[in-house]
């Protein structure tokens, strides 16, 4: 019985972790870290309507409208995240992969300086979550939209190439630093959200916006900053660790993914 219940529970957790809801029993759905974004819920309702006018033409078609309403559902997922409290601590703003970092001058029109920094940039499967969250607190300096191509996110070429988003912020526990992370879109990604503003004050962890179907998201360090982070590694958006800014090392840490 114990195995059993153990089993149980690791089902549940694997579940919560995805942000897939329990829809077993009436007491889960109300205890489930699920909710939908809000930009999702047109989208669910297109899907679930066109669903109920094709079940009385056919069938097939309904399945598929269903399933085209699950998976909207399982898109549009968000997830409740637990975020550290520590104020030097630099959070993922996606969920995803890391995949790249490198030690590069930031693009002049970003106006966040010149001097070399670390940029880690996340990839977004169309599995992962992609509702962004704000990686650290301080205030929004400015914005910066760039329309572009829809090349796949995971080639490097897709952050200066891609459609994107660029939030550049500076520190609330240093103002005189700056750091910028940005929304860019993917081969499948056709709109890019964004809900902050110029002048906005903003506190870790708390959600800012969302890319849809497959993207990449790249968050320019302070300069000094060392990531925490290797390449391969799995982000949860709000809760992994990006970057310590009081930590005092030269390099970021080396691995493998095994």
């Amino acid at each position: 019985m114990k195995v059993k219940n153990s089993l149980v529970e690791s089902k549940l957790y694997m579940l919560d972790f995805l942000g897939v809801p329990r829809f077993w029993t009436p007491s889960s759905m109300l205890k489930s870290n699920f909710c939908v974004h809000n930009d999702g819920i047109r989208f669910i309702a297109a899907t679930a309507a066109a669903s109920l006018v094709l079940m009385i033409f056919s069938s097939t078609l309904a399945c598929i409208g269903i399933c085209l309403t699950l998976f909207c559902i399982f898109f549009f997922r968000s997830p409740k995240r637990v975020v550290n409290s520590d104020e030097n601590l630099i959070v993922s703003p996606a969920d995803g992969i890391i995949s790249a970092i490198t030690l590069e001058e930031p693009p002049q029109d970003l106006n966040i300086g010149s001097d070399q920094r670390y940029k880690v940039s996340i990839f977004l499967s169309l599995l992962n979550v992609h509702v962004n969250r704000v990686p650290f607190s301080g205030t929004v300096k400015h914005i910066l939209y760039y329309p572009g191509s829809f090349i796949n996110a995971s080639f490097d070429k897709s952050s200066v190439l891609n459609e994107r988003n660029t939030i550049v912020i500076t520190l609330h526990n240093n103002p005189e630093k700056t750091m910028a992370f940005t929304q860019i879109a993917g081969m499948l990604a056709r709109r890019i959200i964004c809900d902050l503003h110029e002048g906005q004050e903003i506190k870790k962890g708390t959600i800012f916006g969302l890319i849809r179907f497959g993207s990449r998201c790249d968050v320019w360090l302070p300069t000094g900053a060392i990531p925490k982070v290797i390449q391969g590694q799995t982000m949860t958006a709000g809760e992994s660790v990006i970057s310590d800014i009081s930590d005092k090392r030269k390099t970021p840490p080396s691995g493998k993914v095994i």
